[in-house]
């Protein structure tokens, strides 16, 4: 790939590209970059670059002339490569807002060329007459592009082949995949008291995995609530087939009900320690849980108890009456095996009276959310709030949230 940045400061824009993992890269000929000096572009003495706006106003307008004259240049040079013509981005304040997905896209280009505005702009028929799109890296303002546009240039450099270690060491991070990355941590294994998350250090690839995925979630729901839905949105969850040695039976006796409730107490209670002061969580017993799938009966709920090689490891609940479905819980034991999906969906068509059927989860359970969300559950409203100023056995405020499904 040839980037070429277009710019009043090309020894700051170069000194950046010569230096670190580009520099590197720019090393070993795994990119070709180029900084131009707008200045060498001028017809005027004084080689000035910049001039008073056409209908008042306080600040300097960069001439259209220079930039042309540079940005014809750097279509001649390409030419001579043998390159097609350079894709050319100018960094304003009105661009449009850049993320991981335009890095991607701008990667994929044999020539990029990145125009750096400064003062007040640039004059806009030079946009017109050369740009391609224009790109802003925030809701800020510079002094000028060049920080803007190595923003540009190291998130699109990164990418090409050979420049970073391996492919993994971008396809991890931030943004690729629509989350934000989980936390990272190295030696020593405990620093100022501060130990690093037991999980890591157990060598047991699937579980840290599961882990790295849970923080993804939750760093991405609380800090950019829209790149979560979007990345829910983007990435359906489709049930796995059932396995011969999986079932799902009507609770109908006493041995059922009781498996269920164990079921039930144990998951609950692992979904809502976060949630829940250690004394409330313990009241969760099977026994108590019995109490209230009996309950739940009375007023018409059905239930069903999952097991793989006869062994209970789910249940799930479903009203005919409202529509609504409830209790689905998965044994901790039998998690992230594909169970949960294939409940819900087995709920959801014991319901063909009810096209969208409705279900509740804690705002908290961001994995609960995120798993619902990707299988056509979106949410309508807030069920109920909890909190210790209102209720007993609660540690943190929190929301119960209502979703209805909306999937076809």
């Amino acid at each position: 790939m040839r980037i070429d940045i277009v710019t009043l400061f090309p020894e700051l824009c170069d000194s950046f590209l010569s230096a670190s993992i580009l520099g590197r890269a720019r090393a070993k000929n795994l990119f070709e970059a180029h900084c131009h000096q707008i200045r060498d572009y001028t017809t005027n003495k004084q080689k000035q670059t910049d001039d008073y706006p056409y209908g008042g106003g306080c600040g300097m307008v960069l001439y259209a002339q220079p930039i042309a004259d540079c940005l014809r240049a750097v279509q001649q040079q390409c030419a001579d490569q043998g390159r097609r013509k350079p894709h050319v981005v100018f960094l304003t304040a009105a661009g449009q807002p850049y993320n991981e997905e335009t890095a991607k896209r701008l990667a994929e280009y044999d020539a990029l060329t990145l125009v750096c505005g400064h003062y007040e702009g640039i004059d806009q028929r030079v946009i017109d007459a050369f740009g391609d799109e224009e790109i802003s890296i925030g809701d800020y303002v510079l002094t000028g592009g060049e920080l803007a546009s190595l923003v540009v240039a190291d998130s699109v450099l990164r990418l090409q082949p050979g420049v970073l270690a391996e492919e993994k060491g971008y396809q991890d991070e931030s943004y690729w995949d629509g989350l934000l990355e989980y936390p990272q941590y190295t030696r020593p294994e405990v620093w100022e008291g501060r130990p690093v998350p037991p999980v890591l250090l157990t060598g047991d690839h699937q579980k840290i995995d599961a882990w790295r995925g849970q923080q993804s979630r939750t760093r991405t729901r609380l800090r950019r609530p829209d790149l979560y839905e979007q990345w829910c949105d983007t990435h359906p969850l489709t049930p796995g087939s059932w396995k011969r040695n999986e079932r799902a039976a009507l609770v109908r006796t006493e041995d059922q009900l009781n498996a269920a409730a164990r079921v039930y107490s144990e998951s609950w209670q692992q979904s809502h320690q976060e949630v829940c002061t250690p004394e409330f969580l313990a009241e969760h017993t099977p026994e108590a849980m019995r109490q209230r799938l009996d309950a739940d009966r009375e007023a018409g709920w059905a239930f069903y108890l999952h097991s793989t090689a006869r062994t209970p490891d789910a249940i799930v609940g479903v009203c005919h009456k409202t529509g609504e479905i409830g209790r689905l819980y998965v044994a901790p034991a039998a998690q992230n095996k594909g169970i949960g999906a294939k409940l819900l969906e087995f709920a959801r068509k014991k319901l063909p009276e009810h096209p969208h059927p409705t279900l509740t989860v804690l705002n908290t359970n961001t994995r609960a959310l995120a798993f619902y969300r990707r299988m056509g559950w979106r949410p309508t409203g807030v069920e109920a709030v909890y909190g210790s100023d209102k209720e007993a056995g609660s540690a943190v405020y929190c929301q119960e949230l209502k979703l209805r499904y909306e999937a076809q």
